[in-house]
């Protein structure tokens, strides 16, 4: 296996990527803890808010012709309410705040520093559209999930070695569809936050 090429883009584009990354994610977030059951018709809307936004970006791992891996960004202020509450909540501008939407890689191609090439894409950019702060958020599931693997490992020791510390008063809820739900339910979702400066 050749290491991964990775690539950098912004705003429109990603428009010949659009549907490999959708199915990307539906595919990714399919394991635990997100246990997404995703659907092409929500991603193209996810999306397409990403894409239209010149100021959104993506880091891209190919393998020749194919999409193994992505990781994107935007600013918090162009984020949906249930993103950007939970800072202004605790007066935080979410204009300081350079938001990481989702990192996706495929089984195969982990464990080879891609993750840490993502995160630091990233850093580097907005620290050099001037944001104070990086964030993302991650799904915490309750303790003794039943669909959670014998194997399983969070990642928050890799967040931590990246800088990034698990900020519990950043909590917010977001709705999906879990595999074998009839219905959308709410999922907590809790921030992680690095400095910039």
């Amino acid at each position: 296996m050749h290491p991964p090429t990775i690539t950098v883009c912004q705003g429109t584009q990603i428009t010949p990527y659009l549907s490999a990354l959708a199915r990307l994610r539906i595919e990714v977030f399919r394991d635990y803890p997100y246990l997404y059951d995703g659907e092409l018709s929500y991603e193209a809307d996810y999306l397409g808010r990403y894409a239209k936004n010149p100021a959104s970006l993506f880091v891209l791992a190919l393998d020749g012709d194919q999409l193994v891996g992505a990781a994107t960004g935007q600013p918090l202020a162009d984020e949906v309410d249930e993103f950007r509450f939970p800072f202004e909540a605790n007066s935080i501008p979410p204009e300081r705040v350079f938001y990481y939407g989702e990192s996706l890689l495929l089984h195969g191609y982990r464990g080879h520093g891609i993750g840490k090439r993502f995160m630091a894409e990233r850093e580097a950019h907005a620290k050099q559209q001037g944001f104070e702060l990086a964030a993302f958020c991650a799904v915490e599931r309750p303790d003794g999930h039943p669909a959670e693997p014998t194997n399983y490992r969070p990642l928050h020791g890799f967040w931590n070695a990246q800088g990034y510390q698990r900020h519990d008063k950043l909590v917010t809820t977001f709705a999906w569809k879990d595999l074998g739900e009839r219905e959308e339910s709410h999922k907590t979702m809790v921030f992680w936050l690095k400095p910039l400066s």
